[in-house]
């Protein structure tokens, strides 16, 4: 019955952490930013993240104070954070600029998809800057992965996969498709959900290696900034 249980209050979990979200969505929704962000570009989905963190936090610090449970909000192992953070940022750099080069030979880049002005981008900007890491890692990383710890168990698929960052891998990519239930139907741009795979996997991992969320942020970040930032300069060249 032991297991049971766990399948039970991990689907609970995978639950929470999907409609979190939809609670950010909710709350953004009931505003107007015509007058700060009067094309769409980033107020909405600011707020949205705001508000989807501050309810994770809120779970968060009740559990934390309850069961003094260590969601590894603190810098945990520098050297082996850096470490990995420098590696990611190499990686990933290359990576980025292999992958538009094939894009752009293929005649198939998208460009920047709001106006090119100096509010749309610095404000979609910043939003990735300085929401997208700390508010989806926190999330996904240090409240899924050290929840299911709790929950189930704490070992390992293979010796480079745990349960626990196979588990927050699926919801994160889970997280990046859209869902409808009337009727019910699942959307996706498969590209970003396999490219979320593959991310949040060295996510977890630099979680578990470093134990702390600080690194993982850090690079969630710094992949989001520089994937847009590239865009927007190609759009200035390739043009809208």
């Amino acid at each position: 019955m032991k297991w049971l249980l766990q399948m039970v209050l991990i689907m609970i979990l995978g639950l929470f952490l999907l409609i979190a979200p939809r609670i950010g969505g909710y709350v953004a929704d009931m505003f107007q930013y015509a007058s700060i962000d009067p094309d769409g570009a980033f107020m909405w989905i600011v707020v949205h993240h705001v508000v989807q963190t501050l309810v994770i936090l809120l779970v968060l610090f009740v559990i934390a104070k309850i069961g003094k449970i260590n969601f590894r909000l603190g810098t945990g192992d520098k050297e082996a954070g850096m470490k990995y953070l420098k590696r990611f940022m190499l990686f990933f750099t290359i990576y980025v600029v292999v992958a538009f080069a094939i894009t752009i030979a293929a005649d198939a880049f998208q460009p920047f998809q709001y106006p090119m002005t100096a509010r749309n981008v610095l404000g979609y900007l910043g939003f990735q800057l300085f929401l997208t890491g700390p508010s989806e890692e926190i999330i996904f990383r240090a409240f899924a992965m050290t929840m299911f710890v709790v929950i189930a168990n704490n070992k390992r698929l293979h010796e480079r996969l745990s349960y626990a960052n196979l588990f927050a891998i699926i919801v994160f990519a889970m997280a990046h498709m859209a869902f409808s239930f009337n009727p019910f139907r699942v959307s996706y741009f498969l590209p970003q959900v396999v490219l979320a795979i593959v991310l949040g996997y060295f996510y977890g991992d630099c979680y578990e290696k470093s134990r702390s969320v600080v690194y993982p942020m850090l690079m969630h970040s710094f992949s989001n900034v520089i994937s847009v930032g590239l865009t927007v300069i190609l759009s200035l060249f390739i043009g809208v």
